[in-house]
């Protein structure tokens, strides 16, 4: 492997020499950790990551390659990717091609030979932040004007750069072809990842992904049993249609939100987000039902999450009661809604995991038996 230089600059003026990995050239984005300790192909394809540059807490990343599988969508829209080491002799029976030659070939600016631990500890205590991947301008004050110029997150639509350009059809393979299909679901595509497509298979539900932009009307005039409202990447509130889409379907179909989904039904039900300070970004955060007390650890990937309402666990909407039915153990973070007196519900975490732990598939059943009445 190439041993190019490669500097990567916080917009606090925190400076980073390394090597480059993937394509040459220049990058920004804000810059978030993610502490899995697998699954880098999954996180790479992830569209809830566009907008940002991804750091991996584990320090040997692409040992087992890359193969055309595990895609998690149909491309890669994150901005940099950065690693402590990165493997050259991948080794596993399915893979294809190595993570340097991956990030080559989808156009990825990277660094690797950093202090991953470092920088994830500066990221913890003082926040995400924005920064710059350069293998070209190695001057810090340089690069650190440029970041000036990085507008960041907040109020920036950025599920219109992700979404499908049109209307498709879920096509099964492998063992969800032998299951019957009972339900008809509409998927928002505001980012979603291919395996919360694949679990809806599996909990028999033929499914249709419609662009975030498609009106409600629209939506319900195709006669769904059900509406499940995607991941995504970036700030909710700048998604204001989204929202306005989704008070035209409250009560009207079961609907089920996940992660963005989620703090879009929020904002719908006159709840607020607010940014967190550094994400929650990993296959490892524990999230308790508050009605059983039972305790699940979750795979996350978000940066904004739903303000907890005042008066307590209730939130009264134009839709009735809403409850809070998950909160996030580490820093009680909200991580479930349920309306009480029409049928939606919504949790922060990624009940399809992929990658990470599978605590959290029952929610695919439970939306399931949602529809049947």
């Amino acid at each position: 492997m190439d041993k190019k230089r490669a500097i990567l600059v916080l917009k606090d003026g925190t400076g980073f020499r390394g090597y480059s990995l993937g394509v040459a050239g220049e990058t920004m984005g804000e810059v978030v950790f993610n502490t899995s300790m697998m699954g880098y192909q999954e996180i790479l394809t992830d569209p809830s990551y566009k907008g940002q540059m991804v750091v991996m807490t584990y320090p040997l990343i692409g040992n087992y390659g890359i193969n055309e599988k595990d895609y998690e969508s149909r491309g890669l829209f994150l901005e940099g990717f950065i690693v402590k080491e990165c493997s050259p002799f991948p080794s596993n029976w399915r893979s294809q091609i190595s993570l340097d030659e991956f990030l080559k070939n989808k156009n990825i600016v990277g660094i690797q030979g950093i202090d991953t631990r470092e920088l994830t500890r500066r990221l913890r205590d003082y926040g995400a932040q924005q920064g710059i991947i350069s293998t070209e301008d190695f001057d810090v004050r340089s690069l650190t004007k440029k970041i000036q110029l990085s507008p960041g997150l907040a109020g920036i639509d950025l599920v219109k750069s992700v979404t499908c350009n049109d209307v498709y059809e879920w096509k099964d393979s492998g063992q969800n072809t032998a299951i019957s299909k009972k339900y008809r679901v509409i998927v928002y595509d505001c980012g979603v990842k291919y395996n919360i497509l694949r679990k809806l298979s599996s909990a028999g539900c033929s499914v249709t992904i419609v662009p975030a932009q498609t009106q409600y009307q629209t939506v319900l005039d195709m006669k769904p049993d059900g509406i499940v409202l995607s991941n995504g990447p970036g700030d909710p509130v700048a998604v204001s249609y989204m929202a306005e889409n989704i008070r035209g379907l409250l009560g009207k179909k079961p609907v089920f939100g996940i992660c963005l989904g989620h703090q879009l039904m929020a904002l719908a039900l006159g709840l607020k987000t607010y940014k967190l300070k550094f994400g929650h970004h990993g296959g490892n955060q524990p999230v308790m039902d508050l009605s059983t007390r039972k305790v699940e650890i979750t795979a996350q990937n978000h940066s904004f999450a739903v303000t907890a309402p005042e008066e307590g666990t209730l939130q009264k909407s134009p839709y009735g009661n809403v409850e809070i039915t998950h909160i996030n153990l580490n820093d009680k973070s909200v991580e479930g809604l349920k309306c009480q007196s029409i049928q939606a519900f919504s949790v922060q975490y990624h009940p399809e995991s992929s990658p990470g732990p599978h605590d959290a598939s029952y929610l695919f059943d439970q939306f399931a038996e949602m529809m049947k009445t």
